[in-house]
């Protein structure tokens, strides 16, 4: 390998390594967003159980599946 092609080779990994290191502001967003995400599963659940839903979406996958392995 030419010198010219190892120092392609690091600068294109130096780029990459700042791509995947992220913003200093970015820091503490990641459990943020999960608590955002656990806070929709959670509301969608209730929402699903309010209505009275979840005895419906039980029975319809308990088709498929029998659907699926011919039962």
């Amino acid at each position: 390998m030419s010198n010219a092609t190892r120092g392609r080779v690091r600068a294109r990994l130096a780029l990459l390594r700042g791509h995947t290191r992220g913003r200093p502001g970015d820091r503490g967003a990641n459990s943020i967003e999960y608590a955002g995400i656990v806070i929709l599963v959670a509301g969608i659940i209730l929402a699903i159980r309010a209505l009275g839903l979840d005895s419906m979406i039980s029975g319809a996958i308990a088709n498929a599946v029998s659907a699926v392995l011919g039962g």
